[in-house]
């Protein structure tokens, strides 16, 4: 799928933002969702841009509500490649993070990991919209 794609079969649906994420990471993970045929596209975050703040720019992959798993799914995995990649976690503890991953009924907030229920369809801890 490529981003044309994306934006066609997301029309005028309802998007939610899945991440918030640097310029170039944000590219990244539009590029791997779209890789994995997650339609998604990005628009600016809210702050960035304005001056003042002093953040560098973000963009916000957007996602439709019922495609955020997915996109949180794909997350987990790119995080977990690079983290066996990188030895920074030893192989037992890696192994206990990903299964705890996979049977948590409230997944870990893509942006700040949080595991808890959702407040509103947003993070408790840092409000990400998830739903």
């Amino acid at each position: 799928m490529d981003a044309e794609q994306a934006e066609s079969e997301l029309g005028d649906a309802e998007l939610v933002a899945c991440v918030t994420a640097p310029v170039a990471e944000a590219k990244n993970i539009l590029d791997a969702c779209l890789a994995a045929e997650i339609p998604v596209t990005a628009a600016r975050d809210a702050c960035c841009g304005k001056g003042g703040c002093g953040c560098s720019p973000k963009l916000q992959v957007l996602a439709r509500p019922t495609d955020a798993r997915r996109v949180v799914e794909l997350l987990q995995e790119r995080w977990r490649a690079m983290a066996e990649s990188e030895g920074t976690l030893p192989p037992e503890r890696l192994a206990a993070v990903v299964a705890a991953a996979a049977t948590e009924e409230d997944p870990p907030c893509p942006a700040c990991g949080t595991v808890a229920p959702l407040v509103a369809g947003a993070c408790s801890d840092c409000g990400l919209q998830l739903e």
